[in-house]
């Protein structure tokens, strides 16, 4: 499909009023007629009563053009764009509502870095296998909701293969305060969200326990070693994880308290268990639930990913965040490179 040249003629529903969602929202509606769609009406209306998120961003005013709807075909049925907006584990299930609704050759966006846990597959792949024949794109990067909306520079990578459409869609999500790259490297885009949100927890966890600035250090370092090594073995293009979508959402997701990966970490360790500690949460830690999916995507690719095993060890198998430590510590010695 190749897009409008005036993308101002292009109509964009996002699908998902979480924090990202909504915030993705407000970008494009200040370049294009944008609807967003809630789970709820009651959330709906009330967006379109007050003019703001009253359950993720309620500080922030939102775009007066921007639409709000809890029914799908209407958000859909017109779209020249559809933007996923929802958490992986809940995905396949709205994509598949999406489709009873879209029209032939709509490119959809994912927001969402996860992984489908009984299959292993990246969201692109779950939108081909739901809505087959239509251009998948993925938009990531170093993204914290509350400082893209309050108008923070920062910068974001729209990845799909097909330029045209990566073209339009750089326009649509561009803002004076965003720049938006392109990047054709969509399966290493894709690892790179998904891979950051785990070793956000491992930071966490130091944090949580005390330690300094070498530790986080050493993680982050490693982390994007585990990253750019599974992504390899997929196929990635290398560079991409020194990039934006690789290195910038490792570093942002690692040292922000707004990260709610990275708050589960620390909270674990503090001391805190697992269960109590997503029983108290309203949005979802992606890291938690991706990160045996990511272990076995690795096994499956024969790739070493310690930090990873320990991330699911901790969440998944009762280990404590001292012994995660311990066990990366005492790991046979090896060469930095290779």
């Amino acid at each position: 499909m190749v897009l409008a040249v005036n993308h101002q003629s292009i109509r964009v529903a996002v699908i998902g009023a979480g924090s990202w969602g909504t915030t993705v929202a407000s970008l494009a509606a200040e370049n294009t007629p944008t609807v967003l769609w809630a789970r709820r009406t009651e959330l709906a209306d009330a967006m379109t009563r007050t003019r703001s998120n009253p359950d993720y961003l309620g500080e922030f005013s939102l775009p007066e053009s921007l639409q709000f709807t809890a029914d799908m075909s209407h958000a859909v049925g017109d779209a020249d764009v559809v933007v996923m907006a929802v958490p992986s584990h809940g995905f396949r299930e709205v994509v598949a509502e999406v489709a009873r609704f879209i029209r032939p050759w709509v490119p959809v966006v994912s927001l969402s870095k996860g992984l489908e846990r009984s299959s292993l597959k990246r969201m692109s792949e779950v939108v081909a296998d739901e809505i087959p024949g239509h251009p998948v794109a993925v938009l990531t990067g170093p993204n914290l909701a509350k400082e893209i909306m309050q108008g923070q520079p920062a910068a974001a990578v729209v990845s799909i293969k097909d330029k045209v459409i990566a073209d339009e869609l750089q326009k649509i999500f561009s803002r004076p305060t965003l720049r938006v790259y392109t990047n054709p490297d969509i399966v290493g885009c894709e690892v790179a969200g998904v891979v950051k949100n785990v070793i956000a927890i491992a930071s966490g966890m130091a944090a949580g326990m005390g330690f300094g600035d070498n530790t986080r250090a050493t993680l982050i370092t490693r982390g994007l070693a585990e990253m750019t090594r599974l992504g390899m073995a997929m196929g990635s293009d290398g560079y991409t994880f020194a990039g934006l979508a690789g290195m910038g959402d490792l570093i942002a997701t690692c040292a922000s308290t707004q990260s709610r990966n990275n708050t589960v970490g620390r909270r674990l360790g503090e001391g805190e268990t697992i269960t109590d500690i997503l029983q108290s949460m309203t949005m979802v830690a992606e890291g938690v639930k991706s990160s045996p999916a990511v272990l076995d995507l690795a096994r499956r690719y024969s790739v070493e990913m310690p930090i990873t095993e320990q991330v699911v060890a901790v969440c998944h198998e009762g280990r404590s965040a001292a012994d995660a430590v311990a066990h990366l510590m005492q790991r046979r010695r090896r060469s930095e490179i290779g």
